[in-house]
């Protein structure tokens, strides 16, 4: 069934995520308890965007229809639909990072400075699905899936929402929302301000392990980006091979 024997633990966290949401979804009636639920799992959802990444990256499961299902409730977590990151972020911004002028999650002004932080994350978050869509013109296949499923997504969400407002506004909306937010700003730290043509030297690395357990290996970003394709839990190997390329300022 999975791909990977490590992807067992973090999908099985995954869906008890999922499964906390729709108790909450369905018993939860205070309100306060209800308004203080998006600011406790933000964090938790930010680190399961990471996840929806590398499945994106990697699909987890042998079946397309496990997929799928998967793909939802990575949805309904981080606002991040089946074929949004493939589209955006594989086809896109993995081609052309080292092009400002053509990257999906570009960091540099039209005048060659480093946008600001809240600049980039406001201009990336609010242009993410229609940059998908963009560069799903180029994949017809793939961009059918991904208004397909995004349409899928939002209508029950909407069903959600019409049966209890309250609830699916602050379990499901606002996460989907404030996840998607948080992830893109989470990823200008990724490469703001390394203005090369050195694929080696163009991405920062953190080898923090407690950062690299939460986020699946994340933290290794040139390794990632020297090879997409390599599944999360070898990237320390492929990082370690590389290594003597990077160079010490893309450490942080």
């Amino acid at each position: 069934m999975f791909r990977f024997t490590e992807d067992r633990m973090p999908v099985a966290i995954i869906l008890a995520i999922s499964l906390i949401d729709f108790l909450a979804y369905f018993f939860l009636e205070n309100l306060w308890v209800l308004a203080l639920y998006p600011v406790i799992f933000i964090l938790i959802k930010g680190c399961v965007s990471a996840w929806n990444h590398h499945h994106q990256h990697t699909p987890t499961f042998h079946l397309t229809f496990l997929n799928r299902v998967l793909e939802f409730f990575y949805a309904l977590q981080t606002g991040v639909t089946t074929n949004m990151w493939m589209l955006h972020h594989n086809l896109g911004h993995h081609l052309h990072f080292l092009d400002q002028k053509k990257d999906e999650s570009g960091w540099m002004k039209k005048n060659g400075k480093k946008m600001s932080s809240l600049a980039y994350t406001f201009n990336v978050t609010l242009t993410a699905h229609y940059r998908a869509f963009k560069v799903g013109c180029k994949f017809p296949e793939l961009q059918k899936q991904f208004v397909f499923y995004t349409l899928l997504t939002f209508l029950i969400v909407g069903v959600m929402t019409w049966y209890h407002p309250i609830q699916a506004l602050f379990v499901f909306i606002i996460p989907m929302v404030v996840s998607l937010i948080f992830t893109v700003w989470v990823t200008y730290g990724h490469h703001a301000g390394l203005n090369t043509s050195d694929e080696f030297g163009a991405s920062y690395n953190n080898m923090n392990k407690f950062f690299n357990l939460l986020t699946g290996n994340l933290g290794y970003h040139t390794a990632h980006h020297h090879k997409q394709g390599v599944h999360w839990s070898r990237l320390p190997a492929l990082h370690d091979k590389i290594k003597s390329k990077i160079p010490e300022d893309c450490y942080v």
